[in-house]
């Protein structure tokens, strides 16, 4: 049976009742730069908020553990903030391998810009907690080599000028994924939600899959509509999950109890 615990308020108060090194992973999406309004309020978010999450986060996360800390940059009188790039500067200083940058690259995208190239990407930093203990990796690159045997030497010369033979191998159909996701965020590809930012259920779904194992336990910080959710209960996972405003609260209770 897995565990399923959902606060509403604040996560800096909230995260003081998690004990230490018990979250194997966190998947979640803080309100970054103002780019969206939740509710008409963004006025609590801010560099001392986001310094002392990833500070806290750093204490209940196991050994091995990892974050998947999904952001973007606004764009300021033409400068981006580059605010992503100080939340992870900010996570190794309190302790945190930034494990890898991945990139969430999307099909769609609004307000393009004149003088710019369209931007299409968000960062998924990857950041651990030592060397991650679990990893997952999904499988479904498509390999062109698919089904063919290997091809050159059958055989390599040894110290002693002996013949070793190399065993042929058949190629699988399909190679680990790069750290490229190209993910939708349109029609079909999206559960509708009365969120201002949500996020895909197949994207929390990878994430959960490739860190973590069935009965581990998951956290998202900054629930919104419960996206996070709605997938590690999918996925066998326990889940505690906290927002701080109460219609998307209930929003996400609605749908996690509902899987």
């Amino acid at each position: 049976m897995i565990d399923i615990k959902l606060m509403q308020g604040d996560c800096l108060e909230m995260m003081k009742q998690i004990p230490d090194g018990s979250v194997n992973l966190t998947v979640t999406s803080p309100p970054y730069d103002n780019l969206r309004t939740y509710n008409g309020n963004n006025e609590q978010w801010g560099e001392g908020v986001w310094r002392n999450v990833l500070l806290d986060l750093y204490r209940l996360t196991s050994e091995g553990g990892v974050v998947v800390w999904i952001v973007a940059d606004a764009t300021v009188k033409g400068s981006e903030t580059g605010s992503s790039f100080k939340q992870a500067l900010w996570a190794i200083s309190c302790g945190f391998n930034l494990h890898d940058t991945m990139i969430w690259r999307k099909s769609n995208f609004s307000n393009p810009s004149s003088t710019r190239y369209h931007q299409t990407f968000e960062y998924m930093f990857i950041f651990s907690k030592g060397k991650p203990k679990i990893f997952n990796p999904i499988k479904d690159r498509k390999n062109i080599y698919g089904g063919q045997t290997t091809r050159g030497q059958n055989s390599v010369r040894q110290v002693d000028g002996s013949l070793k033979k190399i065993p042929k191998k058949v190629y699988s159909d399909c190679g680990m994924r790069h750290n490229v996701w190209d993910i939708n965020t349109s029609g079909q590809a999206m559960e509708k939600v009365d969120h201002p930012a949500p996020f895909p259920v197949s994207l929390a779904t990878d994430h959960i899959l490739s860190w973590s194992n069935g009965g581990n336990t998951v956290l998202d910080p900054f629930m919104g509509s419960g996206t996070t959710g709605v997938a590690a209960k999918r996925n066998g996972r326990n889940f505690i999950g906290i927002e701080l405003d109460e219609n998307y609260f209930n929003i996400a209770k609605g749908r996690i109890d509902a899987e």
